[in-house]
């Protein structure tokens, strides 16, 4: 496991540090002071406070504070990160395309930044089910987008019972798939067809898709882009159901 790190440096070098990272497709991270600005289905502002920046080669983008598990700021996989100096500031912006997100760090000062080349192929075995993956969405509707008001469970449609119907933050439907395991295009098409089969009955409204599985493959990752559909990796957790 190569791993680079870099302690107290300079800004110059920590931007060419992340530059390498994310050409390779490597996981970085970053210790420092930094203010967090948001822009997507909603509009935020994070003061300067000491964080830790976690960038995956997925385009997952975690930001952590030294309490609780959730991140206070995050990103989904397929985002793309990029950095730049501006003056005596570094910042880091990760923007997802469908829809767009933009999440913008600025760092004034840098504690530790390293590049970590990872190798891990392993498969995550779930014990839990699709079922335990509702009751954690229920739980807690935040962990699939900030906002989101889930209205109804198995929600008929001509293309068949829908797992989560809901609302995000602006009124628009989505129609929520979920799946307990690893997935590939047939779950895409599933879901499209729940998104046509709604919209077909509200033809003055567009609806959103949202794919919730632990991981989905290359081939559907590309056909959720191309159809318009979304990507939320959660497991079943049973943990967060008690």
């Amino acid at each position: 496991m190569p791993v680079s790190s870099l302690i107290d440096p300079a800004l110059e070098d920590v931007r060419d540090l992340l530059d390498t990272g994310f050409e390779h497709g490597e996981m970085l991270t970053l210790v420092g002071k930094c203010a967090i600005d948001y822009d997507g289905r909603a509009s935020s502002h994070l003061p300067p406070g000491e964080r830790l920046v976690i960038c995956k080669p997925d385009g997952t983008l975690l930001v952590h504070r030294d309490e609780q598990r959730k991140p206070v700021n995050w990103q989904p996989p397929g985002s793309t990160h990029s950095v730049c100096l501006d003056d005596d500031r570094l910042i880091v912006e990760s923007v997802r395309s469908s829809p767009h997100e933009e999440l913008e760090i600025t760092f004034k000062t840098v504690a530790q930044a390293s590049r970590l080349e990872l190798d891990d192929m392993s498969e995550l075995a779930l014990e839990g089910s699709e079922e335990d993956l509702r009751q954690r969405i229920l739980a807690d509707p935040d962990i699939l987008e900030t906002g989101f008001n889930a209205m109804a469970t198995e929600r008929e449609t001509s293309a068949g019972p829908i797992d989560i119907y809901g609302q995000d933050a602006d009124g628009t439907p989505i129609a929520v798939e979920l799946k307990r395991r690893r997935v590939g295009p047939d779950a895409v098409g599933q879901l499209n067809r729940y998104v046509e089969a709604l919209e077909r009955n509200r033809p003055d409204k567009s609806v959103r898709g949202i794919l919730v599985a632990p991981s989905v493959t290359e081939r559907a990752k590309q056909l959720l882009a191309s159809e318009g559909l979304e990507f939320v990796s959660l497991t079943p957790d049973q943990a967060d159901t008690a």
